[in-house]
């Protein structure tokens, strides 16, 4: 028996023990409490409809949630449906606490289902809630028809019975087929087991691609430079305010600083590259494949 049981026991008794309210009596109250604020009148009214938030809570006992907790969600939502009560639209506090009620412990259990957010429209709340009832419910039809489902028809149908996007459906698959998992569990039950997190593959670089990498761009580094030294210094400034700056001058403003025009800076700067190609070409491929 859960350690807790004691507790949801003792609840549910003094549930039941509660009085039955008629419709005049449950009236009276709810004018008390939404007119005069009466404490007294609003105690009176929660206490009798414990029952049904108890009620209520218990069909969520199968997403493993602890009874007391989800009693505690539905008398929550039980004191929300009291205070949003209006007596005057004439239906019954019962029936309109039951939708405050089932929302309060569905949205607890949807929180705490797992570190993931599980949902967040009413479409997916939807789905959660109802996806292995459809499913259930799809494969009897098929088997009684004489027809076998795959795993994709199946998930398209559940789309378009619960009325959400098939991705949803195979996201919320993934959701309900188990709890979460912990990364740094050990693989077996010995202290010095390794960690699942041990098994995932670096996406990072391995450490052979790294030096590979370095040693190229130092290369490449040593044949930029040995290009840049066969400019005069009128062409190694240009290049290296349009190409080597964090922000490149313009054709503009390096003309007026050489007192050159816009045009004559461009020919400059396009001889220039001319002379860079040449010298690098003489490494053939290798510039190429660096490059690349």
């Amino acid at each position: 028996m859960p350690l807790d049981a004691p507790q949801e026991f003792s609840l549910s008794r003094t549930a039941m023990k509660a009085e039955l309210l008629d419709a005049e009596t449950e009236l009276k109250l709810a004018y008390a409490w939404r007119d005069h604020r009466d404490e007294e009148a609003l105690h009176r009214l929660i206490k009798a409809y414990m029952r049904l938030a108890i009620s209520m809570a218990a069909k969520f006992k199968r997403y493993g949630a602890p009874m007391n907790d989800l009693i505690q969600e539905a008398g929550l939502g039980l004191m929300k449906a009291a205070d949003k009560f209006d007596p005057d639209r004439g239906v019954r506090f019962s029936t309109y606490a039951v939708w405050w009620i089932k929302a309060s412990v569905q949205d607890y259990v949807m929180r705490n289902w797992s570190m993931v957010r599980t949902g967040s429209t009413s479409a997916q709340k939807s789905l959660f809630f109802n996806m292995r009832r459809v499913q259930a419910q799809l494969e009897r039809e098929a088997f009684a028809q004489g027809e076998e489902l795959d795993r994709h028809q199946l998930r398209e149908m559940i789309a378009q019975e619960v009325g959400v996007p098939l991705r949803d459906v195979e996201m919320m698959e993934g959701r309900l087929s188990g709890s979460d998992f912990s990364l740094n569990a050990t693989q077996s039950s010995e202290d010095e087991g390794r960690e699942w997190l041990d098994t995932l593959e670096d996406e990072g670089p391995r450490g052979d691609q790294m030096v590979e990498e370095d040693h190229d761009l130092g290369t490449l580094r040593g044949w930029l430079g040995e290009a840049m030294g066969k400019l005069n210094d009128r062409e190694r400034f240009i290049i290296r305010e349009r190409k080597l700056r964090d922000e490149p001058r313009t054709l503009e403003s390096l003309g007026e600083e050489l007192k050159l025009s816009k045009e004559r800076v461009r020919q400059l700067e396009a001889a220039a590259y001319v002379k860079m190609r040449k010298h690098l070409e003489r490494h053939g491929s290798e510039v190429h494949n660096l490059l690349a």
